[in-house]
């Protein structure tokens, strides 16, 4: 700042903030760094008769929106010094439900919280509004050096302090103004698979801290294939992998996920990928007429399979008390052949007794889908399936209610997006081409970077790098970046970290805010690495 005794020059600039375009003027300095003055000076001229001992005064220039990931939406500038943490300062709540989270921003903040009581000079205020807004929605003002956060719900609230959080990261300032913030999308997700690679619970547990604090709300566990079945179960202890997490490390997954407002969403796989469930039940293992038994397939034609899988849906819907469960039903090895009703008789046999004379392999598939939807439903569950899970044509149709977790557009059959999307059906964005990171890249794949997610990918890209028609973008109800353990030692989970970190705020980005980025790639990779 410049000494009091001294004029400043006077300075102008324009910025453009929320689509108005606002002059910055500086004037003299004030020996009340506090208090702006309403002054003004014509650019370009001084005064006609300055007085001989002129007073000082200061005001602040406009303030700039503040640099977060994901960026805020909306941000109204203001004048004033703004606010960052202070001795005495105090984290307040108006309503006793928003404790945890001013407890864990006081922490962060090396803050005191002070519960239900009276904001003052220096305090942050969070509080809920009655407003109809998004619960996901907040408000952040900074005035008066106080820092108020509003919001129809706890977890808009939770997101404001996330903001707060990385305005003031390393004794930043949060800027004067106003913030208006919101998702655009209310399915902001990350799915690690750990049942071919198991990850500690310690890693898991750091990856929900890093996701809370971006602002994702979903953590996926695939954690049943046929490398492992990486849960404690009590129901069948016997498909159990020596190398799993206890119930006791599933409950404080989710207790921490549920601190931070992210679902955790489970996901056993079924009725392919079951390898783990086949090792301790070989005579479920479907077999073709030739004898050959296709990796990880439970013969669907066998009431004991359907049996196992409800057994361990209804044991882990307790554990996982979430809205949402992912019920896989990808890459049935039945429906991989040329004539599925000529390799596996069994299973054509077995269609044509449930669904009548015309009815395929497919359609005894497709019901098996239902019966596992049918039994989730009975513990209220939102539920999705991979997309080759679902089949064109047929007798037996999915479930209307079931959600589209798209991937891929390589299966036998493929269906396009906008079939399903013209279908009316909801979708969620899983594509393999920007959001697969699958361990030792096998096959076609290859790790994906946080640059060409950045500046190439939108939720609209379902499929290949193609976006489906912009008036479908309702019914697209977000994404997840996805970590595959293919070759599970191809990576470290503290490489796998590493890895994912810029693809990560990437993907967040553009799930939150639909507009294009205004920061380059290297200004936000840049932001990145200054946020820690």
């Amino acid at each position: 700042m410049q000494d009091g005794r001294r004029p400043v020059q006077i300075a102008v600039g324009v910025a453009v903030v929320t689509g108005a375009v606002v002059a910055t003027v500086a004037l003299w300095p004030s020996a009340d760094a506090d208090t702006p003055t309403g002054a003004s000076v014509t650019p370009g001229r001084t005064s006609a008769a300055p007085a001989p001992s002129p007073t000082p005064t200061r005001t602040y220039p406009l303030s700039q929106p503040p640099r977060t990931i994901p960026a805020v939406r909306e941000h109204t500038p203001a004048r004033g010094p703004g606010w960052r943490p202070a001795a005495g300062a105090r984290v307040v709540v108006d309503d006793a439900g928003l404790a945890d989270e001013g407890k864990l921003l006081a922490g962060e903040l090396k803050l005191s919280y002070a519960g239900q009581t009276a904001a003052k000079d220096g305090d942050v205020e969070l509080g809920l509004n009655t407003t109809n807004a998004d619960p996901e929605s907040y408000t952040l003002t900074v005035k008066n050096r106080r820092v108020t956060i509003s919001a129809p719900g706890e977890a808009g609230v939770f997101y404001g302090t996330r903001t707060l959080k990385q305005e003031v990261h390393g004794g930043g300032t949060a800027p004067e103004g106003v913030v208006r913030d919101q998702p655009a999308k209310p399915r902001r997700g990350f799915m690690i698979d750990i049942a071919r690679k198991p990850y500690s619970a310690a890693w898991i547990e750091d990856r929900i801290r890093e996701l809370g604090d971006l602002k994702y709300n979903e953590l996926g566990l695939h954690f049943s294939d046929d490398q492992g079945f990486r849960i404690q179960s009590d129901t069948h202890p016997e498909i159990v992998s020596k190398d799993h997490l206890s119930k006791t490390d599933v409950r404080n997954i989710v207790a921490l996920a549920e601190s931070r407002h992210i679902h955790v969403v489970p996901e056993i796989d079924s009725p392919g990928h079951l390898g783990a469930v086949i090792a301790a039940h070989p005579d479920l293992q479907l077999r073709s007429a030739s004898g050959t038994a296709p990796r990880g397939t439970v013969d669907i034609s066998k009431p004991a399979a359907a049996a196992i899988v409800d057994d361990l849906l209804n044991e882990y819907a307790g554990l996982f008390p979430g809205p949402y469960w992912h019920l896989g039903g990808d890459e049935y090895q039945a429906l991989t052949v040329a004539s599925p009703s000529t390799s596996f008789p069994q299973l054509a046999a077995a269609a044509k007794q449930a669904y009548g004379p015309g009815a395929t392999v497919a359609d005894l598939t497709t019901g098996w889908l239902n019966d596992r939807a049918q039994v989730m439903r009975g513990h209220d569950r939102t539920l999705r399936a991979w997309n080759d899970g679902f089949f064109r044509g047929g007798t037996v149709q999915a479930d209307k209610s079931l959600e589209v977790a798209y991937w891929t557009g390589k299966e036998l059959g493929a269906r396009p997006p906008v079939e399903y999307l013209s279908a009316g059906r909801k979708l969620i964005n899983y594509n393999d081409e920007y959001l697969y990171y699958v361990l030792g890249e096998p096959q076609t794949f290859v790790y994906p970077t946080g640059q060409r997610i950045y500046e190439q990918w939108t939720p609209l890209v379902l499929r290949g790098t193609t976006p489906v028609p912009a008036k479908y973008d309702g019914q697209i109800l977000g994404g997840s970046f996805a970590v595959w353990s293919d070759l599970a030692n191809a990576q470290t989970q503290d490489q796998v970290a590493a890895g994912i970190r810029m693809p990560l705020r990437a993907t967040i980005q553009k799930l939150w805010d639909p507009g294009r980025p205004t920061l380059s790639w290297t200004d936000f990779k840049s932001l990145a690495n200054r946020l820690g």
